[in-house]
């Protein structure tokens, strides 16, 4: 008997012991951020709608783009209340998240100004990310018919005085914060980590197709290769219209137009080397450098408009590879939307009695760093007779007044 009172004792002193050691019980929640609605910036937004401008520098859309939009996401990332506390409201969400979009600033940043926790908004930024591409990746349609195609080229020629052109192709290294033991799989040749965004741009400085995450490391030249949109090129499924004239004795075939990033194809012309240029290839090379402008021009907004590229990302890879098509959608849906996210100086400008050119919205090359360019390599002769060809049109009947003053300042 005295024994089992022993080991009683012995228990209760062990229980108590415990329990003077264990630790206070932390609350689940900071005091202010339980104060949701008095510190979130959802109230600021409630007074900017007085001030329309102020709103669009903000959240980079007017309140009906706004609004139009969350009627769209709403439904991916609405949340349940729990008997707990209240759910994050889909407002709160997205207007974080196009925050975050707009500034580039860290979650522990946000945390403040959004009354929205560190641990939360890690969740919630991917997640609507994830939810404005999904919701707007139909402002970024790769043409399927010939007709498509047609339609793009007929704008470059009206706009630009390009024909046969289907599009401007470039791509830019994102630089990002490598994932810890990557090692050097992200490192490019400028000495910085990223993943590649390859994008195709149409007359009207509009995305139809956005390939983002091949690492970095990988050769520039070698970047268009890795997509899908090179392969359906490469075996002819793209539905590309056959050659046509363009005068009575010249058809010419449809084409892309690139840099020196680029491996010449029949289908992807770009400018004569320097070495071997001559008054007419002097012209035809600022005529394609001209129609290439608008993927420049493309990507100069993008950044400008959406400061997350002014900085290495420090996120998970996948979740960087949504931020960035989320940007890319947004960009084309406000390009299509919102008069004010673009403003004339945005573009570039020539003008036609000087031949001087006033470059518009450009990337920082600090940040957002160009394809390296490819060193000379063997080129398809059938791509030459093509580029030939429109040489001859540039010079010949396609020419335009201001080019031979224009050409000297390409």
């Amino acid at each position: 008997m005295e024994e089992v009172l022993l080991w009683s004792l012995y228990l209760v002193c062990l229980a108590k012991k415990a329990k003077q050691s264990r630790r206070p019980r932390r609350k689940w929640s900071r005091e202010w951020l339980l104060k949701k609605r008095e510190f979130s910036h959802v109230n600021l937004l409630r007074e900017l709608r007085n001030e329309p401008n102020d709103w669009r520098n903000y959240l980079r859309m007017d309140e009906e783009t706004y609004v139009e939009l969350l009627k769209l996401v709403s439904p991916f990332i609405v949340k349940k209340d729990t008997v707990m506390r209240k759910s994050i409201s889909p407002h709160e969400r997205l207007s974080a998240t196009l925050r975050f979009l707009a500034t580039g600033r860290s979650f522990k940043d946000m945390e403040f100004s959004t009354a929205i926790s560190k641990p939360a908004l890690c969740k919630i930024i991917p997640e609507t990310c994830e939810a404005i591409y999904k919701v707007l990746k139909k402002y970024i349609q790769c043409p399927k018919t010939a007709n498509e195609w047609m339609k793009i080229a007929s704008d470059f020629e009206e706009k630009w005085q390009f024909p046969h052109c289907l599009g401007a192709i470039d791509g830019k290294h994102v630089q990002i914060i490598p994932p810890k033991n990557s090692g050097s799989k992200y490192y490019n040749y400028k000495k910085t980590h990223s993943i590649v965004l390859m994008a195709i741009a149409n007359a009207h400085c509009e995305f139809i197709y956005c390939d983002v995450g091949t690492n970095g490391r990988i050769s520039d030249g070698g970047v268009i290769n890795n997509t899908i949109f090179y392969e359906r090129l490469v075996n002819n499924q793209l539905d590309i219209p056959a050659p046509e004239p363009v005068s009575f004795d010249l058809d010419l075939e449809y084409v892309f137009v690139g840099d020196d990033a680029f491996a010449m194809r029949p289908d992807l012309i770009k400018p004569y080397s320097r070495v071997s240029l001559n008054n007419e290839r002097r012209i035809c090379n600022y005529r394609i450098s001209r129609a290439r402008r608008v993927v420049e021009n493309s990507f100069g907004i993008l950044t400008s408009r959406f400061r997350i590229f002014n900085n290495a990302i420090n996120l998970q890879v996948k979740t960087i590879e949504s931020v960035v098509l989320a940007c890319c959608a947004l960009h084309n849906l406000l390009r299509k939307k919102s008069v004010s996210y673009t403003s004339l100086e945005c573009f570039d400008h020539e003008n036609t009695m000087d031949g001087t050119i006033q470059l518009g919205a450009r990337c920082n090359p600090d940040i957002l760093h160009n394809l390296e360019r490819r060193s000379g390599g063997q080129v398809l002769e059938r791509a030459k007779i093509i580029r030939e060809k429109f040489c001859t049109y540039f010079n010949g009947e396609g020419s335009v007044p201001w080019q031979e003053k224009s050409a000297w300042n390409v």
